[in-house]
């Protein structure tokens, strides 16, 4: 695995290019380009705010609904947006990968780097909705914020390793994940918080290593405070669906190009 990790470091300049070349195809024709990045979280929000405020309260704490919900979405707006594009990045370049030796690895990496960008847009306009709302801002607890990116990005480059290797071969394998993002989205603290769930019932549902990414993000962003322990369950889960999807890919590799 170390000689992979090295040979991947070496096809930098590759993944570089990569990135840029999916966020240029992305923009180039898009009438809306960068807009997109905030419109589709927030679009989902104002119905779940309607919904939660109107005609089921929930209760978070204080904070305003739109921002509670808001502060979640982004980044389970770029977990799920990234796992999608990681899918399905081996079998959209099949002429690179039957024809041209690389890492393969190179491919959903690079999907899930250039999400970063619409991350970042939609991070700015949370930012400025926390001044709105009169959140403080850049508290000591914002040192975690790179620890848990960290772990997310970890959950979703291993999931995303494994869902293009069985992309390749069960071509079902797409429409599996969108679904089961769809289901794993009411699986997570996004519209609602943790307290609704039962005492008795959290482990089983931190098992859920969103659900504890989420909560961090909340727990830092909107509190002012350190994550809690759920995060280290979230972070030891990443790891071990990291190793296995980088070993499953690995071993899997060579007989892409027979399979494509």
């Amino acid at each position: 695995m170390l000689n992979h990790i090295k040979d991947l470091l070496r096809s930098k300049e590759l993944l570089q290019a990569w990135v840029r070349r999916i966020i240029r195809a992305r923009y180039q024709q898009s009438v809306l380009g960068a807009f997109w990045a905030v419109l589709q979280p927030a679009a989902t929000v104002v119905i779940f705010t309607v919904v939660f405020t109107r005609f089921v309260r929930v209760d978070t704490g204080g904070i305003p609904y739109v921002l509670f919900s808001f502060t979640t979405m982004v980044p389970w707006t770029f977990f799920s947006t990234s796992l999608n594009d990681m899918v399905n990045s081996l079998v959209e370049n099949m002429s690179l990968v039957t024809k041209i030796y690389f890492p393969r690895e190179v491919l959903p990496l690079a999907a899930l780097l250039a999400r970063l960008l619409d991350f970042g847009i939609a991070t700015g306009v949370l930012l400025l909705m926390m001044v709105y709302y009169h959140v403080p801002l850049f508290s000591v607890s914002w040192l975690y914020l790179p620890v848990i990116l960290s772990i997310q990005l970890a959950l979703a480059l291993g999931l995303g390793l494994m869902g293009s290797t069985l992309n390749v071969f069960y071509r079902d394998i797409r429409h599996l994940v969108a679904l089961g993002l769809q289901i794993w989205l009411y699986a997570s603290p996004i519209i609602y918080p943790v307290s609704v769930v039962p005492v008795r019932l959290r482990p089983l549902f931190f098992m859920n290593p969103m659900a504890g990414v989420l909560e961090a993000y909340r727990a830092v962003l909107l509190h002012g405070r350190p994550p809690d322990s759920t995060l280290i369950t979230s972070a030891f889960i990443a790891l071990s669906t990291l190793l296995i999807g980088y070993w499953l890919f690995k071993r899997a590799e060579l007989h892409f190009a027979d399979a494509i």
